[in-house]
């Protein structure tokens, strides 16, 4: 595993950004997109429908992604992660502390409920007082999955042997390795 300032010895053009709920992996995958000039694609954008319903589309919208020469995008949602990881030459991985991927991912999901932003396909923050109603409301939910990339990675390490896999544990990493990028 790759740490922030190793080397880039491989030319990254089909990456996926690892990390838990609220880390800030389409923020990375933006910028990763950027620096490369490499398309971007948002996972969520593709699986949410209207009303929040699971597209019927999502398996083979990730397939075409996933089959080009270059890419970027989140890795998440379980039925795609195998296929994402085949495919990929790079897992960037956001692992940063659990205070700062829950404190992003509240105050994301306040600005979006206050400022009823519209996120995927017409869907918006639920009111804020259904997290304590809804079991799987977004805070919810990223308090309890908090540590399930960490479960998954000792996997990832042994099963894909040819991904280059970046373990960054910090805002300053993420500058470190992307400035490390951008050269």
């Amino acid at each position: 595993m790759l740490h922030a300032m190793d080397p880039i010895t491989w030319n990254p053009r089909r990456i996926a950004i690892g990390g838990v709920t609220g880390v800030g992996k389409t923020t990375m995958a933006r910028r990763i997109a950027a620096i490369l000039e490499l398309p971007f694609t948002e996972l969520d954008s593709l699986y949410h429908g209207p009303d929040w319903t699971a597209r019927s589309s999502f398996e083979s919208d990730v397939d075409a992604i996933t089959s080009g020469s270059s890419w970027v995008t989140e890795w998440q949602y379980r039925v795609v992660r195998p296929m994402i990881l085949t495919r990929a030459d790079t897992l960037v991985w956001l692992d940063l502390p659990t205070s700062v991927s829950l404190a992003r991912l509240a105050r994301r999901t306040l600005i979006r409920r206050v400022r009823r932003q519209e996120i995927w396909n017409g869907n918006k923050e639920p009111k804020l007082r259904t997290i304590f109603t809804d079991p799987d409301h977004i805070l919810r939910w990223g308090y309890r999955t908090r540590n399930d990339v960490r479960k998954m990675m000792p996997d990832v390490e042994a099963n894909y042997q040819s991904l280059q896999i970046v373990h960054l544990r910090s805002a300053r990493e993420v500058e470190q390795w992307l400035e490390q990028l951008s050269a």
